[in-house]
This record gives structure tokens, sequence and C-alpha cells, in this order.
């Protein structure tokens, strides 16, 4: 099934803009995570953490849904395929794989924002969430380089498929 032009130029501009919108939110997530390494401000510190949530809750794992969803009509409906080609292949891979660690990420950071939201929780002990936010950014770079690069190489079900298509097609 092939998309119109209009409809992939469409699901093209949703798929990159919520793409560089989960980027643009990690480096914010990891931006909440700098106080909570470096600040001696009690305040500062458990402000961080209570911000950490609202931009998981609300601006990651929606951002990181719409790039998911979005990649995978794009794949369907245009000649890449879903599993064609391994760029594609790994690409949904790690978009699926962060949207999941994400989302099982969800509890954690609600913990750490409970302790910060108690006037005697002990900020000190949380231990901040930058693994998190600095792998989950390493991760969502391989596919933008995959996905500006489209390196060759054809998973065995796409190069099946192209041999089918190619004895299939009438000769001109």
């Amino acid at each position: 099934m092939q998309m119109s032009p209009g409809i992939r130029k469409l699901m093209l501009t949703v798929h990159v803009t919520a793409s560089v919108g989960w980027i643009g939110a990690i480096a914010a997530y990891i931006a909440l995570n700098v106080p909570t390494y470096v600040s001696d401000d009690e305040q500062t510190v458990r402000a961080a953490y209570l911000m950490m949530e609202p931009v998981l809750r609300y601006a990651l794992i929606p951002l990181a849904a719409v790039a998911l969803i979005t990649g995978i009509v794009q794949a369907l409906g245009t000649p890449w395929g879903l599993v064609r080609h391994y760029w594609v292949t790994i690409s949904l891979a790690l978009t699926a794989f962060a949207f999941v660690v994400l989302v099982l990420h969800l509890p954690a950071v609600e913990a750490m924002s409970a302790v910060a939201a108690e006037p005697t929780g002990d900020v000190d002990q949380l231990g901040g969430d930058l693994f998190h936010a600095v792998g989950g950014l390493v991760v969502l770079l391989v596919p933008l380089v995959l996905n500006i690069y489209k390196p060759r190489g054809m998973t065995r079900y796409g190069w099946r498929r192209a041999q089918d298509r190619r004895t299939t097609s009438p000769h001109t």
C-alpha cells in the first residue's frame, strides 16, 4: 500500500517534527538532571526532580509515541517497507526500545518526584536520572543517522521481495 505524495509528505513532516521534538525534550530532561548533581540549593534540586515527571509524561512519552507510530506508517506506506532494509528495521527496533524504556521508567520518575514533593524527603538520596537521559539520547542518535544516510543493505525478506518483483514484472 503506497501513500499519495501529499499524505506521504504530511506523515514525514509529523514524523520529523515528533522525532526532533523528542530529542529536544531529552535535552530538557538532561538539563533538569544537572542541578541534581551540581546544585547545593535544596529547593533547586527539589524543583528539578518535580519537573522531571511532567517532562517525561507530557513531552517525552507523547512525542516518542507519535514518532514511533508515524515511523511505522511511513515505512508501511513507502517503498522502504518496514522490514525490507536493515536501516529501517534497526531504526524501528531502537525507537520501539526507547519508547518502551520511557514508559517502563515512568514509575521510577514518579517515585523521585514524590520524594521531592515531600518537605522532609531526602533528595540527596535520589541520585539523579542522568544515565537514562543520556542513554536515551545516544539510542535515538543511531536512528537519526540511519535515517539521514540510509545505508545500503536489504534484509533477506527485502531481497526476496525485490527478486520476486523482478521475476514477475513484465519485461519491455
